[in-house]
Parts: structure tokens; C-alpha cells; sequence
């Protein structure tokens, strides 16, 4: 499913009346697969592309190409939040034509509609997943930390050692897709002695990861490493700008409540993202039927923003 919401688009697959897969491709992103006519540009850290105002870093150069000339990339990791250099999208140098990313092959819902389809499937649970980087499976958790070298999932719960160690790389696996994690991801287990029991470990994994990726062997330490393609921010990574995150939650939350005119009270890092988007508050007005006004509290946690009836 697709739902088109203020500032954001979402998606996600449902099995079995759940998300196993999930996305958010935050307003103006331009998606990994997207051909560009772009101008090269010089930078101190190697080659790069402006086009249509973003700035595209090119690992593999542009053998050939001028400063100033034009040519066309295509964009294989989208933005990445953070002010990191690094984090800039990435583009290789393409002879084909201009064009957009492939479509999703996907039901495009109604929203707002009679029903949240999205919600009744799991989607306020996969946010909550994503803001808090906590992920409860029978007998354990996982807590889920980016850093800039890679994700870490740290399982821990009350099991037998080589139980917890399979739960735990099962629900990891599982959450690997379902928060769309990519790049380097390092998963550290408990320790399990016997390489059998890590050769059953590592299996758990595989059967759930589809490929291509990677992984190495699980270690003695009961650590082990996952690299899949990365092609864009993580939820939990989007979750980390957490003012704008829970900026993009509420209005979702409001666009579903009864209509009508409202004032959203919310911590004031989420009020002062929602006055430099007035867009946002306008679309809200038009959805809702009625003006929105902004009420910042202090005393809110930045995840509590709530609609007062005016």
C-alpha cells in the first residue's frame, strides 16, 4: 500500500494483517533509481553533480566530463538526514535518458479515508519501533542504535542462550525489513559456543533476509555482520530528526481525528518545524475543514503533540 500524507509519502507491505515491509520517503526526496540531467561540479572530497538544486556526490567520478559540462546521473542512495558531508545522495554517471525511478508496484490508498488501513495494519507500532529503537519478541527485545559506521541491534532477553540467540536473530532479521534498514548492520547476540549452533544462528538469518546481501559468520562472541544495499535513510534514522519526525506524526494522527477547526499543542522544537512548513498547517486546514491554529508546551514530550478543539 501507498498513503500520500502531508510532507511525507508512505508505504508498506502487509502479510497477514501486518507490516513486514516499511517506508518513508520524506517531501522532496527524489528516489534512489531517478535519472537526472545534472552540471559537474568540483569539490574538495572528490567529484560532484548539482541538479535541480541538490548537490549528488559521485564515488566513481566522471572520467571524462569537464567542470561545468552537463550530463546525466543516477541517484543510487537518497538523502540521509544529518549535516555529515557524507550523508549527501550518491549518483553515478549514466548514458541513459532522464527519467523517474520505476513505480512501485502497489495499491495507492485513499487518505484521508473511511478507514486507516495503515494504522489498523501495525503503522503506529512501527513508528513507536522507530522513534524508540526498541523491538519486543517472546523472551527478549532488541534495541536498535545508528551510528555512522553502521546499525547495531543489540538482543538481550530471559532465554536459554541459543534460544534467545535464534529469536533474536529471527526478530532482528525481521526488523531489518520492516524498518528498512540498509548498509552495514551488526547484530550482537549471545554467546553460543558450538559452531553448529552458530551455523543454525546465521541460517535463521538467511531465511528471512531476501537477497542480495551479505553476512559473515556468527563469531564466538556471538557477534555478527549483515550488509545489504543501501538506498536510503532508515526509519530509525528518520526518526533521529525527531522534531520533524514527530512533526509529520501528529499531522497524520489530526488528518484522522473528527473535523473540524483545531489547534495543535505540541513540544516547541515540533511547533517551530510546523511554522517554517506553513504548507503543512495549510494542507491540514483544507483536509480537516477547518483553520489550524499552534499552540507550543514546554512541558510536552516531543512525541506527545495532541489537537485541541476550537
Amino acid at each position: 500500500m501507498i498513503e500520500q500524507g502531508i510532507g511525507e509519502k508512505r508505504a508498506a507491505l502487509i502479510k497477514d494483517d501486518d507490516i513486514v515491509e516499511a517506508r518513508i520517503s520524506p517531501e522532496g526526496s527524489v528516489r534512489a533509481g531517478t535519472r537526472l540531467l545534472a552540471r559537474l561540479k568540483a569539490v574538495d572530497r572528490g567529484a560532484a553533480a548539482e541538479a535541480e538544486g541538490q548537490e549528488y556526490l559521485l564515488p566513481k567520478g566522471a572520467p571524462g566530463v569537464t567542470q561545468g559540462a552537463t550530463l546525466i546521473i543516477e541517484v543510487t542512495r537518497e538523502a540521509i538526514p544529518g549535516a555529515e558531508p557524507w550523508k549527501r545522495p550518491l549518483a553515478v554517471v549514466t548514458d541513459d535518458a532522464p527519467s523517474a525511478a520505476s513505480p512501485f508496484d502497489a495499491r495507492h490508498i485513499a487518505f484521508p479515508g473511511p478507514r486507516d488501513e495503515l494504522g489498523n495494519a501495525g503503522w503506529w507500532d512501527v513508528l513507536e519501533e522507530a522513534r524508540s529503537g526498541v523491538v519486543r519478541f517472546p523472551g527478549g527485545e532488541l534495541r536498535i542504535s545508528p551510528t555512522p559506521a553502521m546499525t547495531l541491534i543489540d538482543v538481550d532477553g530471559h532465554l536459554p542462550p541459543l534460544e534467545l540467540a535464534i529469536a533474536g536473530a529471527t526478530a532482528a532479521a525481521r526488523s531489518i525489513l520492516r524498518l528498512d534498514i540498509g548498509g552495514s548492520i551488526g547484530i550482537d547476540l549471545p554467546t553460543v559456543g558450538g559452531k553448529a549452533e552458530r551455523q543454525e544462528i546465521g541460517l535463521a538469518i538467511d531465511s528471512i533476509l531476501p537477497p542480495p546481501f551479505e553476512r559473515t559468520a556468527v563469531n564466538g562472541f556471538g557477534f555478527v555482520q549483515i550488509v545489504r544495499r543501501r538506498q536510503r535513510a532508515s526509519l530509525v534514522e528518520l526518526a533521529q530528526d525527531r522534531a520533524t519526525f514527530e512533526a509529520r506524526v501528529l499531522l497524520r494522527r489530526v488528518v484522522l481525528e473528527s473535523p473540524g477547526a483545531k489547534r495543535l499543542a505540541a513540544h516547541p522544537a515540533v511547533i517551530a518545524v510546523l511554522e517554517s512548513r506553513p504548507e503543512w498547517t495549510e494542507a491540514l486546514a483544507r483536509q480537516i475543514g477547518g483553520a489550524v491554529g499552534l499552540r507550543a508546551d514546554a512541558a510536552l514530550p516531543i512525541s506527545g503533540g495532541y489537537a485541541e478543539t476550537l
